[in-house]
């Protein structure tokens, strides 16, 4: 069974408030960042199948097995890729990853409305009104998210033996952080996930329980 431990290469004991001295290394309370202007980003990507790839959870800690290593330890080379990415807190969890990705512009710092062009400020403008992801950032974190899928899903699968099989969903979640109110909510929910496996709706547990309660048809 893939999802099966392969070894516990790594046990997380979580506490369970978040405390900046712990749960990242580098912070991303910048100084003027206006956080409206979409720059930074909450992530989930979950396993194809959310099938139990990477680990388990006994206890409140997580076991990563060996996919689960890679997992943990190709989300911090984002940045080494991409001088654009600023990593904040992030989780691995058995079938998904959570994390916190900033944008910024070329020159290492966060992009400014005033900086970019009209189209796009239009954009910005509207995205604090409720709209989308501008163009540009979009792109730039869909790269960063198609390098962590490529070399986890390369590394998984020599592991494994199993040359072009999915590890991933196609498709990513992400979510606009507006302040940081915000921004400590999201990081205070990472942290407090292993503890909530049990009512997690990425749980097969809970999602088999939920197909078995849905109406034949």
């Amino acid at each position: 069974m893939m999802g099966t431990l392969l070894r516990a290469s790594s046990q997380q004991s979580m506490p369970n408030k978040y405390n900046p001295d712990i749960h990242h290394r580098r912070s991303i309370r910048l100084k003027d960042y206006d956080y409206t202007q979409a720059g930074a980003y909450f992530i989930t990507i979950c396993t194809k199948d959310r099938e139990c790839l990477f680990g388990d959870i006994s206890d409140n800690n997580l076991h990563y097995n060996d996919y689960g290593q890679i997992a943990y330890e190709f989300w911090l080379k984002i940045p080494e890729h991409f001088s654009n990415a600023e990593l904040d807190g992030f989780i691995v969890m058995p079938n998904h990853i959570h994390g916190i990705i900033i944008v910024n512009n070329c020159r290492g710092e966060v992009s400014s409305p005033f900086e970019v062009s009209s189209p796009e400020l239009n954009t910005i403008r509207s995205i604090q009104k409720g709209g989308e992801t501008p163009p540009l950032r979009k792109h730039a974190l869909g790269k960063f998210i198609a390098f962590y899928k490529y070399q986890t899903t390369k590394q998984i699968n020599r592991i494994r033996s199993a040359p072009g099989m999915s590890v991933w969903q196609r498709n990513y979640y992400e979510h606009i952080i507006r302040n940081e109110n915000e921004l400590n909510k999201i990081r205070q929910y990472n942290i407090d996930n292993p503890f909530k496996w049990n009512i997690d709706e990425n749980n097969p547990v809970n999602i088999l329980k939920r197909s078995s309660s849905c109406p034949a048809t």
